[in-house]
């Protein structure tokens, strides 16, 4: 079967899809490799890394992907790009589906099958598939770190012939992989720290990593049977925010962590929280986007000061150790083959009837199979 690994056509994306250790995974496999001229050079993989690892090199994108069998990508491709694809191709990526209906019927126009990556139910089967998980845990270290940058304050106690700094204290909200992740960073850093969770199961998890544990009571919440926190009603929204503005008054830095696949991200720290907090103040909206974010004030891919409170809304955290982000990616990708691997046949099975692909894989035959995507796309 012949895989191919294109560079990303993303403006600015330094991460890439598969690393020359795991081409070696697949070429071991069975597969026959090809990466484009200069796929992994924002990573300092070398083309001749791929070579050793036993992929051939191509030059030419649209002869790399009229080629392949399975394509193996991280963003969504550019919706002309589809067009280079043979009918019955593979495509396994981030589609973002929901607010990406043009690509998506073109690749259902092309007889695409395309395997979304963010659609990978998260069961203990797929955790070593799920790309979101691994490239969230990222995030949350990288948004602490940035923060810290950022604010004119140690985070740990020191206690020093000078006299005594009081550790900075940081705020999480979100107790999910990136907020975990950010909790447990801020802690190994010295920061005394504070999370916040709609779902009460968390708690033991955020205790556990030294972190206290902010209980807002906001009624009936649980989570999703994916073990996401649930969407909120426009009421309980309000008392979570309410709830959060003290704690949010008295932090040094407050990272946001709340996304909704598909969705706007809710707003859970309104201008009048943000007016109480300290000049000097640091917040990470991670949940910044082009559709929005959780704070009033944040700027999608900018930083800016609102009454001397430094709002980050950066986009691509992951990029930012993107050697790393780029090794679980690729680890994550080469998992999902080696799951539908034929080991007989040497190819990838397009299996419907295994709970991974079924969640998965979103387009097929030349149509649309996702019954939540076309849902959605009805307007329902």
């Amino acid at each position: 079967m012949k895989i191919a690994v294109p560079r990303e056509a993303k403006v600015n994306e330094p991460r890439v899809p598969v690393v020359p250790e795991g081409v070696a995974m697949l070429v071991q496999m069975g597969a026959e490799v090809g990466v484009e001229a200069g796929v992994g050079e924002t990573v300092n993989a070398l083309d001749s890394s791929y070579e050793e690892a036993g992929a051939s090199v191509v030059g030419d994108r649209a002869t790399l992907l009229g080629d392949a069998e399975v394509v193996l990508r991280l963003n969504p491709p550019p919706t002309e790009e589809v067009e280079m694809l043979a009918a019955g191709t593979v495509h396994i990526s981030h589609l973002d589906p929901f607010f990406n209906q043009e690509l998506v019927r073109a690749l259902a126009a092309r007889q695409v099958n395309a395997v979304c990556i963010e659609l990978i139910p998260r069961t203990t089967l797929a955790q070593k598939m799920d790309a979101l998980s691994s490239q969230a845990s990222l995030a949350g270290y990288v948004a602490v770190v940035l923060a810290a940058e950022r604010l004119a304050k140690t985070y740990p106690m020191m206690m020093t012939p000078a006299g005594t700094l009081r550790p900075s204290r940081v705020f999480v909200i979100g107790a999910g992989v990136a907020g975990l992740q950010a909790i447990a960073t801020a802690k190994r850093m010295g920061a005394r720290v504070n999370a916040f969770d709609t779902r009460p199961v968390v708690e033991e998890q955020v205790k556990s990593l030294g972190a206290k544990f902010v209980k807002i009571n906001l009624g009936d919440t649980g989570q999703t049977e994916g073990g996401y926190a649930r969407e909120l009603t426009a009421e309980q929204l309000e008392m979570q925010r309410q709830g959060m503005a003290k704690v949010c008054a008295a932090a040094d830095v407050v990272i946001t962590t709340a996304k909704l696949f598909g969705r706007k991200p809710p707003l859970i720290i309104d201008a009048d929280t943000v007016a109480k907090m300290r000049p000097g103040s640091v917040i990470v909206d991670m949940a910044a986007s082009e559709h929005g974010g959780n704070v009033a004030g944040t700027r999608f891919n900018e930083e800016v000061e609102v009454g001397g409170v430094r709002i980050i809304g950066l986009d691509n955290l992951p990029g930012r150790v993107a050697a790393h982000a780029s090794q679980m990616y690729s680890n994550n990708l080469v998992n999902f083959l080696t799951h539908f691997w034929d080991d007989e046949a040497k190819s990838m099975r397009l299996d419907r009837d295994d709970e991974i692909m079924a969640g998965a894989l979103i387009t097929c035959g030349g149509q649309i199979i996702s019954e939540r995507l076309n849902k959605h796309y009805a307007g329902e």
